[in-house]
């Protein structure tokens, strides 16, 4: 048996939040859109990573997630970022460090808490 991806469930208040960090940010796609919906839930996806943005004020304010997303080129991401959405780099993590674990990372936060942590593996 072998796993093959993880795909989180993240909610918000306001899903608007999400569609800020994945899809003008982070460049995903939508591939699965119900956003008109009484209960806004959206797929996005890039390469080998996908999510479920999914809006509920009251799992939003249970549950602020820290995810990781891998790269093979976080100095392109990073710069892309700091030129075109620069308000969404974490302040606690705002350029790109290797850390003692041997990645490079930088972190994004959106407005509702929820946190993306770029990171490329070294060697």
């Amino acid at each position: 048996m072998r796993l093959t991806k993880l795909t989180p469930n993240i909610f918000y208040s306001d899903i608007k939040d999400g569609l800020e960090l994945f899809v003008d940010c982070l460049g995903c796609r939508i591939s699965y859109d119900d956003l008109q919906s009484s209960e806004p839930f959206c797929v996005v996806q890039k390469d080998d990573i996908k999510a479920c943005l999914i809006q509920s004020d009251e799992f939003a304010k249970k549950d602020r997630p820290e995810i990781r997303i891998e790269t093979d080129d976080i100095e392109s991401i990073y710069k892309d970022v700091k030129e075109k959405h620069a308000h969404l780099l974490h302040p606690n993590s705002k350029e790109i460090t290797l850390k003692p674990w041997g990645a490079k990372e930088f972190a994004i936060l959106d407005k509702s808490g929820v946190c993306v942590i770029m990171q490329q593996w070294q060697g």
